[in-house]
């Protein structure tokens, strides 16, 4: 791991190639640095300091991940392109085609124009994983990016903190725990937890710095009891002990609804050896020694983690009654642990060895299973869960082993043995039993499907699935099915509104009219427009103001005044002439008079991003952006909404608030108190007792935005006996 932070100069990035890379030549390192430097002057950091310090942190991190040169050098030029008077062409040029090729994959996506700033994001991580599969360097670079851009968070405006450390938390720390890179995954989380939970984060390094002396005491007791046993077995070997990071403990505490002082197990053990042999011999000597806890036994060795990890992982009682976690590896796996995928680098080859490829095998399984998906957002749910999957282990009747990830159930299994058996999976066996399709998969069982050709998926598989791969597979049967229903609905609601004129389909079909016609509205061919209007994001009047004359059309609606067919979109919004504080709140795009209802799901709040779906029978739904049912819906179902700040004033609206504490008296009307102070009127207050002495309050409270929600989260965060505080999202 590298030491403490602090500013690099170019003497040091170069010192620190030259301990791992002895031959390497420096030359290019210090005509980057020239570059960056001339191409950076006269600009600055939020910080106040000269902007090419970011670019050398970044170069410097590359350099203690033991990275090639050209990936130190894209360090120092990655912000070149998009923030200076620099070219790509300049950078080819000066530094060689692959270096340009890897300043372009980490430049950011500026130019590109998207509908929202969620599509744009979704979208630039999805270019991301695309560069990721060309090259691995690229997202090393980006990490090492954001690792500095972290580091120095303090600077930004607090809204900006938040907004970055939610980013890196969903994606970069999970990134950088996929590639196997420990330490900076564990640096970039307890970062986040600084950022997005400050009243929690000090709060624990208070009382972990407290604890410190004891915390010492106990870690050399127990190190020098396993380094005697291990000599007394001849295992040779090395004992360290470390305290866990915040972020691990604080998850903790989440987990298990527990406080601070009930958490035992703060120290992790490592005991490296020279050998795999040596490695199970200490196993046996630390089971020999303290008694293990059953069920707290992994074998990362024998079944790596798809990040290449290898470990053999226990929990024992140790002195004193205390749980003690100790993780065994070679000296190799140690260093595969810290670096990740950076530690196969051949540097005079210039590329990773078969071990790491294998081990980047993902971005390329990731990337197939979605390659079918049109909506951005759709894709950086499933990368997410991808990213956060723990590893299960599971056997097909022949023997084969599957892996999935961590809660995984039947129907993922069944999609990862081929997509047909996944939609016709009517059920399975799980080691000779019929178990139901939610059934939770553990390591080593043996699964076999049951199939029907009448089966076919349905959205309540969605809440069942764990994996990327089965739920953009269901999600893309069921929206197949969805689109043929609105093309064959929206090919009729034309059909009736034609007929008056005596116009058929198939005429202006032929003619070439009605491709005409849809390419007014933004349809490429006949059916995306049948489809445009079966969802109800066009209106057939609005089909017939191109392919009906306007003299025709007027003629009509003398003699006819009322239409005998009502269109679909008003049939749908019918009720939606009563304005209310809803339609207010929100701003559709390109309609008007429409009734809007907020998703009960997640229960969107002003300062949330959210997006809209129009909804039979309901109007416009309004989701938040991240929302797993507005993802689950069709692209073609969207529109645009936003806040309408305007009316941000008027709006208040309830959500719920969960708060975990001690069983203590008082606490209740010191959390009402809290609540009251920051200005917010409770609505209902609901609390239940725990077993383990411990206090479940649900609030509703009323806010106007997601600001003022914050400011009463943080709050009760403060308060002593609080544990944790969450936004309830039904």
């Amino acid at each position: 791991m590298p030491a403490k932070h602090a500013t690099a100069t170019i003497d040091t990035i170069c010192n620190t190639i030259l301990s791992y890379y002895p031959e390497a030549k420096l030359d290019l390192v210090r005509k980057a640095y020239d570059f960056a430097d001339h191409a950076h002057k006269g600009q600055m950091r939020s910080s106040g300091d000269p902007y090419v310090i970011h670019p050398m942190d970044v170069a410097q991190t590359l350099a203690e991940l033991r990275l090639d040169i050209p990936s130190v050098v894209t360090g120092l030029l990655h912000d070149t392109v998009e923030d200076t008077h620099a070219t790509l062409e300049i950078v080819e040029k000066e530094f060689g085609k692959d270096i340009a090729e890897l300043v372009d994959g980490v430049t950011k996506l500026s130019k590109i124009t998207f509908k929202t700033s969620e599509e744009k994001q979704a979208e630039n991580f999805r270019k991301m994983i695309l560069a990721m599969s060309k090259d691995i360097r690229v997202i090393l670079v980006k990490l090492a990016d954001r690792l500095n851009n972290m580091r120095t968070l303090e600077h930004l405006a607090p809204h900006k903190q938040k907004n970055i450390a939610q980013e890196t938390l969903d994606i970069y720390a999970p990134i950088a725990n996929r590639l196997g890179i420990s330490w900076m995954k564990l640096e970039l989380e307890d970062l986040c937890l600084r950022y997005l939970h400050p009243d929690a984060y000090y709060k624990l390094a208070q009382r972990v710095t407290k604890k410190k002396r004891e915390r010492d005491k106990y870690t050399e007791e127990v190190t020098s009891i396993l380094e005697e046993k291990l000599k007394e077995y001849d295992v040779h070997a090395s004992v360290a002990g470390r305290a866990k990071h915040f972020y691990s403990i604080y998850k903790k505490m989440e987990r298990r609804n527990v406080d601070f002082d009930q958490i035992h197990d703060m120290i992790a053990f490592r005991i490296v050896t020279d050998n795999i042999t040596e490695c199970y011999k200490a196993l046996g000597v630390i089971h020999a020694t303290y008694k293990p806890v059953p069920g707290r036994f992994k074998d990362y060795i024998a079944m790596p983690k798809a990040n290449g990890y290898q470990s053999l992982h226990t929990t024992v009682i140790g002195p004193h009654g205390e749980r003690v976690e100790i993780q065994i590896r070679t000296q190799d796996m140690h260093q595969v642990a810290d670096a990740g995928i950076a530690a196969h680098w051949k540097y005079k080859e210039g590329k990773f060895d078969s071990r790491s490829r294998e081990n980047i095998e993902w971005v390329h399984r990731l990337l197939e299973w979605n390659k079918d998906l049109a909506d951005p957002n759709e894709f950086l749910e499933t990368v997410k869960i991808d990213l956060f999957a723990e590893d299960v282990f599971v056997f097909t009747p022949t023997g084969e082993v599957k892996e999935l990830s961590y809660g995984a159930t039947p129907l993922d299994f069944a999609y990862a043995v081929h997509t047909d058996v996944g939609n016709r999976c009517v059920g399975a066996k799980v080691n000779g039993k019929i178990v139901p399709l939610k059934h939770r998969l553990k390591s080593g069982d043996t699964i076999e499907v049951i199939t029907s050709p009448t089966q076919t998926p349905s959205k309540d598989w969605l809440k069942i699935v764990k994996s990327s791969r089965a739920k953009a597979k269901i999600r893309a049967f069921i929206k197949t099915q969805e689109r043929e229903r609105a093309r064959e609905l929206g090919r009729d609601l034309l059909e009736k509104a034609l007929r008056p004129y005596n116009r058929t389909l198939s005429k202006l079909d032929r003619s070439g009219e009605l491709v005409k016609a849809g390419q007014q509205l933004h349809c490429r061919t006949p059916e995306e427009l049948y489809i445009a209007l079966g969802y109800g994001r066009s209106l057939p009047e609005h089909v017939l103001e191109h392919l009906i004359p306007k003299e025709e059309r007027e003629a009509f609606q003398r003699e006819k005044p009322k239409p005998e067919e009502e269109s679909f979109l008003k049939r749908v919004f019918a009720s939606a002439r009563k304005r209310s504080n809803s339609k207010n709140a929100i701003i559709v795009s390109n309609l008007d008079e429409v009734l809007i209802r907020f998703a009960r799901c997640c229960n969107p709040l002003p300062g949330d991003s959210i997006v809209g779906f129009i909804t039979r029978g309901r109007g416009v739904t309004v989701h938040t952006a991240t929302c797993t049912k507005g993802i689950d819906s069709d692209a073609e179902r969207r529109v645009e909404v936003r806040w309408n700040l305007q009316e941000k004033a008027n709006i208040s609206r309830i959500v719920r608030v969960r708060v975990l504490s001690g069983d203590e008296p008082g606490l209740l009307a010191l959390m009402s108190q809290t609540i009251s102070s920051c200005g917010v009127n409770i609505a209902s207050a609901n609390i239940r007792t725990t077993k383990d002495q411990k206090a479940i309050a649900i609030f509703e409270i009323q806010v106007m935005d997601t600001a003022q929600l914050q400011k009463v989260m943080s709050a009760l965060e403060a308060k002593k006996g609080v544990i944790a505080v969450e936004r309830v999202r039904s």
